[in-house]
């Protein structure tokens, strides 16, 4: 099944941190890595709106083929986020890796553990910018990646291309 995963850390070695992601995520069982955006820069957004005071994300989309079922997924990136140093101390604190899945195949699901797509992923440029990058035909229920990305292309800055040149299928960097 196609699956979204974004990627994002606001602490720690940001670039690093989100390079060895996404190679775990190529190594993960049953699962190919497809694509990968390039890395962008955002402002923190806390429950409260745009924290820009808090140290500002880095992020990325990445786009896989897996047979892990949607709850395994989930699990295998928490497992991730741990491993890293993520810690959840208060909602959308400042973290050292964020991994959310953000589509799963067409899957509409509201679950407490899960809820697909992303409740937040359309208005979300962090999100939205680099998976447009990578799959600019991707839909969700509330449109188009094209039609929801467009006010947000200056939201959000590039700061590098894909990774995915030097990470091979295994995870291994090439």
């Amino acid at each position: 099944m196609k699956a979204v995963v974004a990627l994002g850390a606001n602490l720690g070695v940001r670039e690093h941190t989100l390079s060895a992601a996404l190679r775990e995520i190529a190594m993960l069982p049953d699962t190919t890595l497809q694509a990968a955006s390039g890395l962008y820069e955002s402002a923190a957004v806390k429950p409260e709106g745009i924290d820009l005071a808090a140290p500002s994300y880095l992020n990325q989309v990445a786009v896989i083929e897996t047979e892990l079922t949607p709850i395994q997924l989930l699990s295998r990136l928490r497992v991730m986020e741990t491993a890293h140093g993520r810690e959840r101390h208060e909602r959308w604190g400042d973290r050292t890796l964020d991994l959310d899945v953000i589509t799963y195949g067409n899957l509409q699901q509201n679950d407490p553990e899960l809820t697909l797509p992303h409740p937040r992923a359309h208005e979300r440029g962090f999100v939205l910018v680099p998976w447009f990058e990578i799959d600019p035909l991707a839909e969700l229920p509330s449109g188009s990646i094209a039609e929801l990305v467009t006010p947000m292309i200056g939201e959000i800055a590039r700061v590098s291309d894909s990774p995915l040149a030097g990470i091979t299928t295994e995870g291994q960097v090439s």
